[in-house]
């Protein structure tokens, strides 16, 4: 008697699992997904590991450029030196030494020397711990001695002495939560109300987008300065007011949606059978608007992030020393002859996010467009 093999199932796999397989393909949604993610964790963590604040000054470098050899340049301390005691009264001599980390100054005086001088030399950014040493018998002779501290900005010093690499890394954090924040706001929305709109249709969808219509016609600007004047200017405002208007897109995609597929053969079914209109939206229409919405939300975010960026160039975004990359875009546009690369950096980080975000959209479009299966 012969053996009969049963052989198993095949098993098959579900739109989401197929729109997966498609993404993985898109070596450019892949790479820029890849980069996205190793954006959010510099911005994350690089901040803390860069060795400056977002806000501490450095009134000694003051739009220095970027440089991988730490400052003060050996050519400078001297100078500086001198500069540091202009005030104390006394006169420096000659040569100001350098040995490794530490600089000796000699100084003389016409009357006896003040131990307090030394706090002119601490005042620099350049030195800490000055003391006075080697003073003659007389009192009017010595040496001052003081460390010297060395620094590295990666991407140099902004208008005011502010390491840029770290505030760039900070404006990351405030232009991507604000737009992740106020995207999801603006899906939360927009999908509710399209969903009820198009699903209920008649007079309520009538009323409905007409609200919608009146909104658009409101002047986005204009919006945003009445709460700024209202409110000032925060990070929370930024967020409710990209939020309060982004979602007028969504609501209108969503509600073309929903009227294609409210006539389709199981919502019919579910009405039949008694389901509420809640349950349908619920269970049925919501659900299925999953990749539209999925897809427009990778595109809603770097518009979003475009607004803030927007707003903040003009003066209404972030309030100091909070920054985000439109502010700094902003401030370099004003100093770029002087130190073009406080334009540079900030712009480079949001033109490649954006870039991204797009490119990550674009692959969600096409593996999750059911004509192409």
């Amino acid at each position: 008697m012969t053996a009969v093999t049963q052989s198993r199932p095949v098993e098959g796999r579900s739109l989401w699992q197929d729109g997966l397989a498609r993404l993985r393909r898109n070596r450019a949604a892949m790479a820029s997904l890849v980069f996205l993610v190793l954006m959010a964790l510099m911005c994350l963590v690089g901040p803390y590991l860069t060795g400056h604040g977002y806000d501490q000054v450095y009134r000694s470098y003051v739009k220095v450029g970027p440089s991988l050899s730490p400052y003060p340049k050996a050519d400078a301390i001297a100078p500086a030196a001198r500069d540091a005691l202009k005030r104390a009264r006394v006169d420096v001599g000659e040569p100001v030494e350098i040995i490794g980390d530490s600089v000796r100054i000699p100084v003389s005086s016409s009357r006896e020397l003040d131990p307090r001088i030394v706090r002119y030399v601490d005042r620099v950014d350049i030195f800490s711990g000055a003391r006075l040493e080697g003073v003659a018998d007389d009192g009017r002779n010595g040496l001052i001695v003081a460390d010297i501290e060395r620094f590295t900005f990666l991407f140099g010093t902004d208008a005011t002495g502010r390491d840029l690499l770290t505030r760039t890394l900070i404006a990351g954090r405030i232009s991507l939560t604000i737009g992740l924040l106020a995207t999801v706001v603006a899906i939360v929305i927009g999908v509710t109300y399209g969903a009820v709109s198009g699903y209920l249709g008649g007079r309520v969808d009538l009323v409905m987008m007409r609200v919608v219509d009146i909104l658009y016609s409101l002047p986005f600007i204009f919006f945003v300065i009445l709460l700024v004047v209202f409110f000032g200017r925060n990070f929370v405002l930024m967020f409710i007011a990209v939020g309060a208007v982004e979602w007028l897109d969504m609501a209108r995609i969503v509600r073309g949606q929903t009227l294609s597929l409210k006539r389709q053969e199981f919502i019919q079914a579910a009405e039949a059978l008694g389901v509420e209109n809640v349950g349908i939206l619920r269970r049925h229409i919501i659900p299925n608007l999953t990749g539209p919405v999925v897809i427009y939300m990778t595109l809603l975010v770097p518009r979003v992030i475009l607004l803030e960026s927007f707003l903040s160039f003009l003066g209404l975004g972030v309030q100091e020393p909070m920054t985000s990359w439109g502010v700094l875009i902003s401030e370099g546009a004003r100093d770029i002859e002087g130190n073009p690369t406080m334009l540079l950096f900030p712009a480079i980080f949001l033109t490649t996010t954006l870039f991204a975000l797009n490119f990550i959209g674009d692959g969600l479009r096409d593996a999750l467009d059911p004509k192409d299966r």
